[in-house]
């Protein structure tokens, strides 16, 4: 009878946890492969992690840490709730930002930081059985700029990114040695969006295959990389996907968020009144939405990369988001020394205008200003890349000092904010220095 009550409790205490499961926490790992600029990585593998789990890449701002921007941001969160990895590079150079400037960072298996991550991701998919098609990047300043350069640089790793904060791919290119561009920083280098496309595919070249998705995230306050380049981005993104600029589809997530869709491929959402800022709340789970990882239905594959010359754009896929009433279209008119390209994104009671003139003459221009009037109810709140008064009816719009020349067939962008009161229709007409524009 002892022998066999000592039996049953071996058997008991064999049957019983000796402690309790650990639950999930974020990890370092060191000599996951190939890293030439001494990057450290950390990793988060939920507990529930998927048995084929996807790899999201999240890329912490300037003066951060990988740690800092997991314990800051709901991305760890949500992957306990959907079973994806997460992976959190750190910058170790000075000032702990990102390589998104140097010609190594900027090419395909270069000899910076991107290098470094993709043995990270590398390193994931060996260890947990990733999903090779289902891995994401995002990133807050410096790393929403790196999950611009990490899409342009491995399109064939991946699938789509959501950057917040961030510039086009290559905008940041420096040379000398200096890590800081602040001509793109601040909004001032414009390119046409086939230039900002040649830039992508010059990134890997002989590159043929699908081509990431894109979300893009900028608040219209942003002081520190300002926000022209949100249009800038959206402008790269398209034509690397060979879409049209002109949204598919206009939306309002929240009050004040703005959001244009570009077919299937490209998202952007404009966020009113908000400045430099890490992903609020909401907004980490929209870009998990938009990858695909919440269990919604991920969008269609992504586009080939369109040749590198200039072709007309496919019409865009249809969105599945309803379409609003689309502003009316002016009929082209004048037919002086310029062409005036006029869009507009508007949301409840405000609208986003963006304006871009094109030098058609046979001379350069020295100064500039564009003379229209704004609807009935329009009112400017803010602008950029030019001094808009007066603030409604028929305004003037102002270069700034480092805008002046426009040189023949050259162009200059400029953009503002108004309120509207249900009257969002673009002005019918544009005067540069006095002379009627072509409106397209």
């Amino acid at each position: 009878m002892k022998r066999l009550l000592v039996a049953l409790l071996i058997l008991a205490a064999g049957l019983l946890p000796l402690r309790p499961a650990q639950a999930a926490s974020l990890v370092e790992v060191t000599g996951f492969g190939t890293n030439p600029t001494n990057l450290r990585m950390h990793l988060y593998v939920p507990d529930n992690v998927a048995q084929r789990p996807a790899i999201l890449v999240a890329v912490h701002y300037c003066t951060g840490t990988g740690p800092a921007f997991y314990s800051g941001t709901e991305f760890a969160s949500l992957a306990d709730r959907h079973g994806f990895i997460v992976i959190y590079p750190s910058a170790t150079r000075s000032g702990q930002c990102f390589d998104v400037y140097s010609s190594g960072a900027l090419t395909h298996n270069g000899n910076s930081d991107p290098v470094g991550i993709i043995s990270m991701v590398n390193y994931v998919k060996s260890r947990y059985n990733a999903d090779p098609n289902r891995v994401f990047a995002t990133g807050a300043s410096s790393g929403g700029m790196m999950t611009n350069v990490l899409l342009g640089d491995y399109p064939d790793v991946f699938r789509a990114g959501a950057a917040f904060m961030g510039v086009p791919f290559a905008c940041f290119a420096t040379t000398g040695g200096s890590t800081w561009n602040s001509q793109c920083a601040n909004g001032q280098l414009i390119r046409t969006a086939q230039q900002w496309g040649d830039l992508v595919r010059g990134a890997y070249p002989g590159y043929s295959g699908p081509r990431p998705r894109m979300q893009i995230w900028h608040g219209t306050e942003d002081a520190t990389l300002r926000y022209p380049n949100f249009q800038e981005q959206i402008k790269q993104w398209t034509n690397v996907h060979g879409l049209s600029q002109t949204p598919t589809s206009t939306d309002t997530p929240r009050s004040g968020w703005t959001r244009t869709r570009y077919g299937t491929q490209v998202e952007a959402i404009s966020l009113q009144g908000v400045g430099h800022n890490l992903p609020l709340s909401g907004q980490a789970a929209m870009a998990i939405s938009f990858f695909g990882l919440d269990g919604t239905q991920p969008s269609p594959s992504p586009s080939p990369s369109p040749s590198p010359s200039p072709s007309p754009s496919p019409s865009p896929s249809p969105s599945p988001s309803p379409t609003p009433s689309p502003t009316p279209t002016p009929t082209p008119t004048g037919s002086g020394p310029c062409r005036v390209a006029y869009t507009v994104n508007p949301w409840n009671t405000g609208l986003t205008a963006g304006v871009t003139i094109t030098n058609t003459g046979t001379s350069p221009i020295g100064s500039w200003n564009l003379a229209f009037t704004l609807p009935s109810g329009q009112t400017v709140t803010s602008a950029w890349n030019a001094t808009v008064s007066p603030t409604s009816g028929n305004v003037t719009a102002q270069n700034l000092s480092y805008n002046a020349t426009i040189p023949v067939n050259g162009s200059q962008s400029f953009g503002f904010n108004a309120n509207h009161g249900g009257n969002t229709a673009r002005p019918s007409a544009f005067t540069l220095n006095g002379s009627a524009c072509t409106v397209v």
